[in-house]
């Protein structure tokens, strides 16, 4: 109801085309035209219905201290009106029945005493509601006005004895209510900034300065600059321990990088000339320089940022469910006040106090708003903890249907295997060590475009090595290459090669590489003119964790299925490792696409997890399509999460933290229902008959503890680990 006020108040404004408010971060999301309507006018609009503007709000946290330091006034605001309200209340209760003699005129005094007090604590609740009825909107601002207003009017009459000789003094009760309300937003307030946490601490990483390298009266020099001012394309130098301030590559140098607060890597990452680096992460060694190549709000953290954002601002399905629930719950509440409050006063013939006292018990204690924040505090914090491990959710719709997948599609190339080929295998026939071998097959194929060559000079397992001087260089189409090394002639390539220079391949070595041929391996023979050397293998190889994130889904009771383009061999093979007993190899993007439509038309719900490229068609007909991202490559707008690490455990992560994120989501809704299905009927008076009052301050009492409740079970989830990480 509190974001249906700015939304409309927004929407209604000439110039504003749309408007989605989020009640969590207290952020409004407004498209407009400037030409028609600016933003402090917006502003101006916010703060006319009963709410405070406090500024621009975007991912830089420069910007964001003077909004910052504004939300922590108010709340300031709010602790001192709740202690004057609890001082005074308890003051004039005090005086009310300690049997003091205030002479003839102590009415009077206790009105004298309590007026401002009570315009002090109670102003903002009055001025919300009052608002809120002129737009026609009855939130609960309205309903607390309502049982405050009347309270102290009954006590006001009574004090210039416009109410006969009945003799009703609630002014205690007027400020203690107001006090309870002011506390329960106050906790609430509090509570709900944790549920931000993700995104402050996304928005720290940011750097304000980078050291550029730029000319200067024809010298190279470095210079401090703001992180506004660097353009795409200048070189940025990077020293230990500091923070690299933007995307760039690198140009000269190596390092290792902590990426963990971005991606969720958890060991640093080595880095050198040709590698991508993202802005936020931290140099942990060595010094290097790279090239900016992307600035603002084009770098991945920036990215990240922004959809972490939009993720916790979306509303997922069931969020429908319970607006339309609100939409209809106060007006039911105000007609059960009221027919409380007849029951007890006509038909029961109680006093008037008595039976104002039910009212105004029934219209405070039966406010929604843990009903309100039960989803939102919920998605937000969860989507936040996904983004701490790389996982990226663009929406709570994901969020919703993610933990209804059952069956999992897996792409092979990217997905399941690494991509490209890497060393896989050395058979060595020769007295030479392993190193030797590799760092001569290195030196001769370093000329050379074969996918043998890119396999052995992207090994993470190999250090750099000192290539040796390689003279007679010959590529040899179809069958290898040949070089020679002081002074010895070296042949890589395969059994032709060896044939046409007639070196000699035993029995042994024949078979040997059969049987890495037979594991779908491309294998090449390293060979001089005294024999072979030794095999050399390279695969696209199985990714470290896709065994384990395969066996968990398996567990989970999810089915999995191997989808590819690649030849059907290659596909059971990998398939086969994995675990994986269902594959489907030879097809066409439009063929995997066809296949998700024939699961959904089944009754599953689908998950398609790929690069986010040549699968996009299955990735959106999905109902979850889970993209393979890059360091510098997240915004795959094909799927509905994105993995940054790439990593299928965080797949399975993905899954597990809907599974508990939507558990925790339902557990709020029914403490949300609890606290009002129990205690409307007691405010009501159903215990009466049994000396059981629940007065109009525990009723505020109870609606505070309501909020606190829900926002402490979402907050919560900051502690959850999905199990695939244990």
């Amino acid at each position: 109801m509190c974001s249906r006020s700015v939304t409309t108040a927004l929407s209604r404004t000439p110039g504003v085309y749309s408007a989605n408010v989020n009640l969590v971060s207290e952020t409004a999301d407004v498209l407009f035209n400037p030409k028609v309507v600016d933003v402090d006018e917006l502003g101006d609009k916010i703060n006319r219905i009963g709410f405070e503007y406090l500024g621009v709000h975007d991912n830089s946290s420069l910007n964001n201290e003077a909004i910052d330091k504004k939300h922590k006034d108010m709340l300031n605001q709010k602790l001192y009106r709740i202690v004057v309200g609890f001082f005074f209340s308890a003051l004039i209760m005090y005086l009310m029945f300690a049997n003091i003699d205030l002479g003839s005129h102590s009415d009077y005094i206790i009105l004298a005493i309590s007026i401002i007090p009570f315009i002090y604590v109670s102003y903002p609740i009055f001025k919300s509601g009052i608002n809120a009825v002129k737009l026609f909107n009855l939130n609960m601002d309205v309903m607390y006005s309502l049982g405050i207003g009347i309270s102290f009017v009954a006590s006001l009459l009574s004090t210039f004895h416009l109410l006969g000789s009945s003799h009703f003094m609630l002014y205690d009760t007027s400020i203690m209510l107001g006090s309870f309300l002011m506390l329960g937003k106050y906790l609430e307030e509090r509570a709900k900034t944790k549920t931000s946490d993700s995104i402050k601490s996304l928005v720290q990483l940011k750097s304000t300065e980078a050291t550029v390298e730029k000319v200067v009266n024809d010298k190279l020099v470095q210079q401090k600059q703001d992180i506004n001012t660097v353009l795409k394309g200048n070189v940025v130098v990077v020293k230990p321990g500091e923070k690299i301030p933007l995307d760039g590559e690198v140009i000269e140098g190596k390092s290792y990088v902590d990426e963990s607060l971005i991606t969720g890597e958890s060991k640093p990452v080595g880095k050198s000339v040709g590698d991508n680096v993202i802005g936020g992460s931290i140099n942990k060694d060595g010094t290097f320089k790279f090239r900016v190549t992307n600035t603002g709000d084009k770098t991945v953290l920036s990215q990240i940022i922004t959809m972490v954002q939009d993720a916790q601002n979306s509303s997922p399905p069931i969020q429908k469910l319970a607006d339309k629930v609100i939409k209809y719950f106060i007006p039911t509440i105000l007609v059960i006040a009221i027919v409380a409050f007849l029951i007890w006063y006509v038909v029961l013939g109680s006093s008037f106090l008595f039976s104002l006292s039910i009212f105004i018990s029934v219209v405070v204690v039966a406010c929604p708003c843990s009903l309100g924040l039960a989803i939102p505090t919920a998605l937000t914090v969860g989507i936040g903890q996904a983004a701490k491990y790389g996982i990226l959710i663009k929406d709570g719709d994901s969020l919703e249907v993610s933990e209804k997948v059952n069956h999992v599609l897996l792409d092979k190339t990217g997905t399941v295997t690494v991509g490209h080929p890497v060393l896989t295998n050395i058979i060595n026939y020769s007295d030479m060590s392993d190193d030797e071998v590799i760092r001569i097959a290195k030196s001769v194929e370093q000329f050379s475009q074969h996918p043998i060559s890119s396999a052995l000079f992207d090994n993470d397992n190999e250090s750099v090595v000192e290539l040796y001087d390689v003279d007679d260089f010959e590529n040899i189409s179809g069958m290898g290459v040949r070089g020679i090394v002081n002074g010895v002639e070296y042949f890589i390539g395969n059994k032709k090669l060896l044939d046409e220079n007639n070196i000699s391949v035993s029995d042994e070595v024949s078979s040997d590489l059969l049987d890495e041929e037979n594991n779908m391996k491309t294998s090449v023979l390293l060979a001089s003119n005294d024999g072979v050397i030794a095999i050399i293998s390279v695969e696209d190889a199985i990714k470290e964790n896709s065994v384990r994130a395969i066996d968990q889904l398996h567990k989970m009771n999810i089915e999995t299925t191997m989808i590819s383009g690649d030849n059907r061999s290659s596909s059971e093979i990998v398939a086969r490792k994995v675990g994986i007993s269902n594959v489907l190899s030879e097809l066409l993007p439009q063929g995997k696409l066809d296949y998700v439509k024939k699961l959904q038309g089944e009754g599953n719900i689908v998950s398609f997890v790929g690069d986010g490229i040549n699968d996009a068609p299955s990735l959106t007909k999905s109902d979850v399509g889970i993209a393979i991202g890059t360091g510098t490559d997240v915004a795959i707008e094909s799927g509905d999460i994105i993995l940054i690490n790439g990593d299928l455990l965080d797949a399975v992560a993905a899954i597990e933290l809907s599974k508990k994120v939507m558990g925790r989501v339902r557990l709020n809704l029914f403490w949300a229902f609890a606290y009002n299905v129990l205690l409307i009927p007691i405010a009501a008076g159903i215990f009466i008959p049994w000396n059981i009052i629940f007065k109009p301050e525990y009723s505020a009492f109870a609606m505070a503890l309501s909020s606190v409740t829900v926002v402490s079970l979402s907050l919560l989830l900051k502690r959850y680990v999905p199990e695939v990480y244990s």
